[in-house]
């Protein structure tokens, strides 16, 4: 029996002419997802989108990938029949036997997209209903809360029976709303922050500062970890890990104590900057939430956004570190997160720290020496390393 995904399209409904952009968007994003599991054919029709496998392919696996690929509302895994009833039926009693035999109750809902089908959508409901009831004596039907929903789909070239829709992951295509580079930490809410972009369909290139000795490589590694996972959701990303040591070492002998983190950040933002352009990026993306550490304040936030020439986008700016948390788990990042290595971040973290800095107190600070050419440096001096999903 051929059996395909199903794919329904989400919020790609509603972009009128410009949908079938977007569409081809997704497809590309499938098709490389799926790459090394085999070959799949792609058609579009009415808000869906056929993967049918070409070669055999792990399917199960297909199904794990298929679910984390944003811009789907929802999916199944369906058999492909000949639009003849009788076949029809015969089908969908054989390809849900599991799912029904387990059942107490079902319910059979049916869309006929081809008009010329001789049966209409609820004449298919009553007869497949009244079929199965002879095939599986023990059940019963329940319209309202059945175990097990039956849906036969009558499509131009197939019809396709499955069960329960399995939900996607929902948002944009990735790569349909442009670039933007992530500033990520080894902490929990930079790996968040990535994904919650990519689901609004931004790419992502990334940024991490390293400063050894005072890092490790297993705290670069901890980052290539986190990433591998986001990647999971939105494809490949370029990671560029910056020399910081230099920097964070002369702000530390030229800087007053209690705003080092707010120099140090404001640094960040520069060489981002030069590496976002490099990139052909046009925002830059943070893990910070109002108020959660001290150089999170809406006026160190102030400081920092001051040297910043493109958008900073902060989507986990009004959520407790709870909801952050929760989603890290979701994602699969918490785990990785939480290991004990060190990042730049954390290694020269100032005892008592200024929580309402003033822009002129800290441009007269920075003052103290001149930056632009170790912004440039850095920049200059980043590593390139390409993550790949974890899976596929």
């Amino acid at each position: 029996m051929k059996e395909v995904l199903l794919i329904k399209n989400g919020e790609l409904a509603l972009k009128g002419l410009n949908r079938h952009t977007f569409e081809d968007i997704l497809i590309k994003n499938l098709r490389h997802r799926l790459s090394d599991l085999g070959k799949f054919k792609f058609t579009v029709a009415q808000s869906t989108i056929v993967a049918e496998p070409e070669e055999s392919v792990d399917l199960y696996e297909a199904v794990e990938r298929v679910s984390q690929v944003f811009g789907i509302a929802a999916f199944s895994r369906a058999a492909a029949v000949e639009k003849d009833f009788q076949k029809i039926l015969a089908a969908t009693a054989e390809y849900l036997e599991d799912e029904l035999s387990g059942a107490e109750t079902f319910k059979v809902e049916a869309k006929r997209s081809d008009k010329k089908f001789p049966l209409t959508s609820p004449e298919i409901c009553r007869e497949a209903g009244g079929y199965l009831l002879g095939k599986y004596p023990h059940l019963k039907v329940d319209v309202h809360n059945p175990d097990v929903t039956v849906n036969i789909e009558i499509r131009d070239e197939y019809a396709y029976v499955h069960g329960s829709q399995i939900k996607g992951a929902g948002g944009m295509p990735v790569g349909s709303s442009g670039k933007a580079c992530l500033l990520i930490s080894g902490g929990i809410d930079s790996p968040v922050a990535g994904y919650m972009m990519a689901k609004r369909g931004l790419e992502l290139t990334a940024v991490h500062f390293a400063s050894p000795p005072y890092t490790s490589e297993r705290a670069e590694q901890k980052v290539h970890s986190l990433l591998s996972q986001v990647a999971n959701y939105s494809g490949r990303i370029g990671l560029w890990v910056v020399p910081f040591t230099d920097i964070q070492e002369k702000i530390k002998d030229n800087c007053p104590e209690d705003i080092f983190t707010v120099i140090m950040r404001r640094m960040m933002m520069r060489v981002a900057q030069i590496i976002a352009r490099r990139e052909g990026a046009g925002a830059l993306i943070t893990g910070e939430s109002v108020g959660q550490v001290a150089s999170q304040t809406l006026g160190a936030m102030i400081c920092t956004d001051e040297v910043c020439e493109m958008p900073v986008f902060r989507p986990l700016i009004g959520m407790d570190k709870d909801e952050v948390i929760a989603l890290s788990r979701k994602i699969d990042t918490f785990d990785i997160s939480v290991l004990p290595y060190e990042d730049c971040c954390t290694v020269f973290t100032p005892k008592h720290p200024r929580t309402r800095p003033t822009l002129d107190y800290v441009i007269k600070a920075e003052g103290a020496f001149d930056c632009e050419p170790m912004v440039l440096a850095a920049a200059e001096n980043a590593k390139f390393v390409n993550i790949k999903a974890k899976q596929g």
